[in-house]
């Protein structure tokens, strides 16, 4: 079979146009970023708000394992069967980082015959959203230092200073770093440090935002730390919040662009699910609600992760109901959360996938307690076996939710037929009573402790005396009654990334309580998350190239 890249460039491509006549959008409400790529205008929503919403997909997972699901793959493959068997149907999507894509993870436009196109400019700048949410991140970094430098009227305490750095690269040399060194003129020096882009608020800021007002006000709110009174300083106290939301005010705007079988497909946004809520913006869902009949998105992640922030700060902030959620996994995952070993996953192993069917089981009872119908997509491979196809569809029925086969990344949207079929009839035989898992009035701890009892199985969480700190620390500035968001291994139900399956009873360590006030969450570390990965010993980097003629090799 072709790369990924190859089945890309060998696609036939409509112009952007086109797509967006297909949705009812007229030229004039789109900003061109050449042939293939347009930013919506926001003269579009005024248009269209008034419309009845089409009906909410969710996509997710089971744990992530080195053997893959295929997540985005079926997303995209998803949206392209509903095409295929006459349904109007839209795929709103996270934007790749570029640190991941030359890292080891890859990018965010699917696989095989089921991509996101144009796929090289997707995968690397894209519209440039990425690049202007790090300068709008690192305009407030340099207004910090220079406030400092002249004079500090706000008193700000250079130790108490939790604004970092960002860049869109994986880079762990910049994970703790010294600034300000080289003398008086060059500043005062303290420690200070980098996120990659999608970790900084401003990125999760730009997905949970209405419009522009709203994006502006939440920039203001971001605390970058604290004076020597021990009280927030905020970024509109810098005065800097126009500044930020003016860098983005393209970057606000929905990308559009489209599937290898012209698919619509809305990509925007792009927060980590394991360091934050991991989900594509609020603007670009709520528009293509009002675009299409079928939507179809995803969260990053597991759904322990990227479901439940999906259902309990997204859906939460935004006002969605989402009317099911499909389920991937693969019978080669499952053998690995069994204890099968990576080079064994091609062999009948029945006994492995008994054991590590239970993962897929927790995610079903997870998303089953927000009301929401449940349809178990299994990516199809060819060494799956008919003994194994037939006990995770007798495991399926035991658990009263339906499961489908899809081969969407070898036959595209053909291949994801009896998925989408399933859905459809799902969404109109089974009614949706979403609901979400906590109160946010609550107590900090008690919607920890809910989200870590209910959604991973913990038997208990602790707190480290930093964290205890900071918890009182944020009920006292009265910012306590705000969504939870775990940043968590996503490799595990646990904060350990080599527990899989389904442990039960375990313990949760908090050791990090951070308020994204701008975003609007409360952000409980467990692990040992990083907010700036590294590259790997051998970076996907190594294999890209490009020659004479502009043509792009080794992207995936």
């Amino acid at each position: 079979m072709l790369s990924d890249i190859q089945i890309a460039q060998q696609c036939t491509i409509r112009p952007i146009t086109e797509i967006a006549s297909s949705l009812g959008i007229s030229p004039e409400e789109l900003d061109l970023y050449g042939k293939y790529k347009a930013k919506i205008s926001s003269n579009l929503w005024d248009r269209v708000k008034s419309r009845k919403d089409g009906k909410l997909v969710l996509v997710t997972a089971i744990n992530p394992t080195p053997a893959g699901e295929g997540k985005t793959t079926t997303t995209v493959g998803l949206g392209q069967a509903m095409t295929c068997i006459g349904e109007k149907a839209i795929i709103a999507l996270r934007e790749p980082s570029l640190g991941p894509v030359m890292g080891v993870k890859g990018g965010a436009a699917g696989g095989g015959y089921a991509q996101v196109v144009p796929m090289e400019d997707i995968n690397l700048h894209f519209t440039g959203d990425m690049h202007a949410i790090t300068a709008a991140n690192n305009l407030l970094s340099a207004a910090i230092d220079n406030h400092i430098q002249q004079g500090n009227e706000l008193g700000i305490d250079s130790r108490q200073i939790l604004w970092k750095r960002a860049m869109d690269m994986n880079d762990r040399a910049l994970r703790s770093i010294v600034v300000g060194l080289g003398g008086k003129s060059n500043g005062s020096p303290r420690e200070d440090g980098f996120n990659i882009t999608v970790a900084s608020e401003v990125m999760a800021i730009l997905c949970l935002a209405s419009g522009l007002t709203d994006l502006k006000a939440r920039l203001g709110r971001i605390i970058i730390g604290y004076n020597y009174s021990n009280e927030p300083i905020t970024a509109a106290q810098l005065k800097i919040e126009g500044a930020m939301a003016a860098l983005l005010k393209d970057a606000i705007k929905p990308n559009l662009v489209q599937t290898l079988e012209n698919t619509p497909a809305l990509m925007h946004g792009g927060p980590f699910a394991n360091i934050a809520h991991g989900c594509n913006s609020i603007i670009a869902t709520r528009l293509a609600l009002k675009l299409a009949d079928y939507v179809i998105t995803e969260a990053g992640f597991g759904a322990d992760l990227g479901a439940e922030k999906f259902f309990d700060i997204k859906c939460r902030c935004a006002g969605f109901k989402p009317d099911a959620v499909v389920l991937v996994a693969t019978i080669r995952a499952l053998k690995y959360n069994g204890g099968a070993l990576k080079d064994n996953l091609k062999e009948e192993d029945l006994n492995a996938l008994k054991r590590g069917f239970v993962n897929l089981e927790k995610h079903v009872e997870n998303l089953q307690r927000f009301g929401i119908p449940v349809l178990v997509a299994i990516n199809h491979f060819d060494t799956d076996t008919v003994h194994e196809i037939d006990y995770v569809t007798a495991r399926c029925k035991s658990l009263d939710v339906e499961v489908a086969f899809s081969q969407v990344y070898s036959k595209g949207g053909k291949g994801g037929l009896e998925l989408a079929q399933k859905l459809v009839r799902l969404i109109n035989h089974t009614p949706s009573n979403f609901k979400v898992l906590y109160d946010e009035k609550q107590p900090i701890k008690a919607k920890i402790e809910t989200i870590a009892r209910e959604i991973y199985g913990a038997g208990c969480v602790k707190y480290s005396p930093a964290a205890d700190k900071s918890i009182k620390k944020i009920e006292k500035m009265k910012l306590d009654e705000l969504p939870i968001c775990i940043a968590k291994t996503q490799y595990s139900l646990t904060d350990n990334p080599k527990l899989l399956g389904r442990p039960e009873s375990f313990e949760i360590n908090v050791r990090e309580i951070t308020v994204s006030a701008g975003a609007g969450f409360i952000v409980a570390l467990t692990g040992d998350i990083m907010t700036m990965p590294g590259l790997p010993k051998a970076p996907a980097a190594e294999k890209i190239d490009i020659d004479e003629r502009g043509i792009i090799t080794g992207l995936f």
